[in-house]
C-alpha cells in the first residue's frame, strides 16, 4: 500500500443531518473517497461521526474534517470537533462553488457536496478553524434579536393602520395592537442599550466597530452587526470573499451566443448581514460625494437605481474589510486622489 499523505473528512451539513465523506491522499498525490455516511446533527451524531471517522482512518497521518460556514448549522458541530482537539476547517461557500465547477460532477447531491468537501480538504491547504471570540456571538444574538423585534413592530404597525383604516374600527383591538407597539419599542431600546453596552465592554472591538462606523451611513449598530455576523471577518481572506458571503456577489449566466441572462445578485449568503448593508447605502448615496457618483453613474449606464443601490451596498461592504484589515478610518479625500471603481451589476 502506498505511504498516506493526508485524511479528510467532507461533512455537508443540514439542519437536521450530516453527510459524512472519507477520503485519503497518498504519495502519488491520488485522491480515494472510500467511505460515506450519514448522521444526525445533534450531540450523539457528532459523538458517533468521530468514533466512525476513529475506526476508518489510520492514527498519526493528517486528518482534517472540512465543511462550509452553512448560517449556523455547523457552529455546533465545528465547537464539538475543536474541543476535542481535531483540525477543523470551515471554508466560505464560494470558494466550494467555484471548485466544484472544476470537477467532472453533472449532479448536486448532498453525497456529492460532502466528497467535494473532502476533495477540497485534500488538495488545498486550508487554515484550522478556531472559535470564535465569545462577544461577537452574543453580539449577533442581539443584533438578530433587534432585527426581529422591529420585523414584529412593523407587522403591528400594519395592523394598526388596516384597523383604523377600517370601517368603525374597534376600540379594543386598537388598543391593543397599540399596547403592542409600545412593549416592542420599548424590547428594542433595551436590547439596542444592551447590544451597545456589550460592545463597549470590549476596547478593541469597540475600536473595530468605531473605524468601521467612519464609513458614511455606517452606524455602531451596523458596524456591530457585520462583526457578529462575520464573527470579526474570521473566515474572509478577501473582499470577494465578504460579498460571496452575504449573497452580494454577481452572477450572470452565458452560453455561446444563445444563452445570456442578466446579471443579479446570487443571494445565496448571509441575508443579516445583506440586510443590514441597505439603509446605510441609501444614506451614503445622500452624504458622501464618492458612493453619490458611483450611483449616479451607474443608473445612467442601465437605468435601474435598485441595481446601482445593491452596488453600492457591496461597495460599502467592502470598504468596511478593508478598514478592519487596515487599521484605518475612512478618508473622505479619498475621491479627489483616485479614479471611481468600476461597480458592475
Amino acid at each position: 500500500m502506498k505511504l498516506l499523505l493526508r485524511q479528510a473528512v467532507g461533512i455537508d451539513v443540514a439542519q437536521n443531518e450530516l453527510v459524512v465523506a472519507l477520503g485519503r491522499m497518498d504519495e502519488a498525490f491520488l485522491v480515494d473517497i472510500y467511505a460515506h455516511k450519514t448522521f444526525s446533527n445533534s450531540a450523539s451524531g457528532f459523538e458517533g461521526l468521530v468514533d466512525w471517522v476513529s475506526s476508518r482512518t489510520e492514527p498519526g497521518i493528517g486528518l482534517r474534517f472540512v465543511m462550509e460556514a452553512t448560517g449556523v448549522y455547523h457552529e455546533q458541530l465545528a465547537h464539538f470537533l475543536a474541543g476535542k482537539g481535531l483540525e477543523v476547517s470551515v471554508v466560505v461557500p464560494n470558494k466550494i462553488s467555484n471548485f466544484f465547477r472544476t470537477l467532472e460532477v453533472k449532479t448536486v447531491t448532498d453525497k456529492t457536496a460532502s466528497e467535494t468537501l473532502t476533495r477540497f480538504g485534500l488538495e488545498r491547504k486550508l487554515d484550522s478553524w478556531k472559535p470564535p471570540h465569545s462577544l461577537y456571538r452574543r453580539i449577533r444574538h442581539l443584533t438578530r434579536e433587534r432585527d426581529q423585534v422591529i420585523a414584529d413592530r412593523t407587522v403591528a404597525k400594519n395592523q394598526l393602520h388596516a384597523e383604523l383604516a377600517g370601517f368603525e374600527p374597534l376600540a379594543s383591538s386598537v388598543k391593543r395592537i397599540n399596547q403592542k407597539i409600545a412593549l416592542l419599542d420599548k424590547q428594542v431600546k433595551e436590547i439596542t442599550t444592551e447590544l451597545m453596552a456589550l460592545v463597549k465592554r470590549d476596547e478593541e472591538i469597540y475600536r473595530q466597530v468605531r473605524l468601521m462606523s467612519s464609513l458614511p451611513g455606517i452606524g455602531l449598530l451596523t458596524a456591530a452587526t457585520i462583526l457578529g455576523e462575520t464573527n470579526g471577518f474570521e473566515l474572509i481572506r478577501n473582499k470577494r470573499q465578504l460579498t460571496s458571503y452575504a449573497g452580494l456577489d454577481v452572477r450572470e449566466k452565458q452560453s455561446g451566443t444563445s444563452i445570456r441572462s442578466k446579471p443579479t445578485i446570487s443571494k445565496k449568503g448571509n441575508s443579516y448581514l445583506r440586510k443590514a448593508m441597505h439603509l446605510p447605502a441609501l444614506a451614503a448615496i445622500r452624504t458622501d460625494e464618492r458612493f453619490k457618483a458611483i450611483f449616479t453613474r451607474l443608473v445612467g449606464k442601465h437605468g435601474i437605481k435598485m441595481k446601482a443601490v445593491v452596488a453600492v451596498q457591496r461597495k460599502l461592504l467592502e470598504m468596511t474589510y478593508v478598514l478592519f484589515k487596515h487599521n484605518s478610518t475612512y478618508d473622505k479625500s479619498y475621491l479627489h486622489n483616485s479614479p471611481l471603481p468600476q461597480e458592475t451589476l
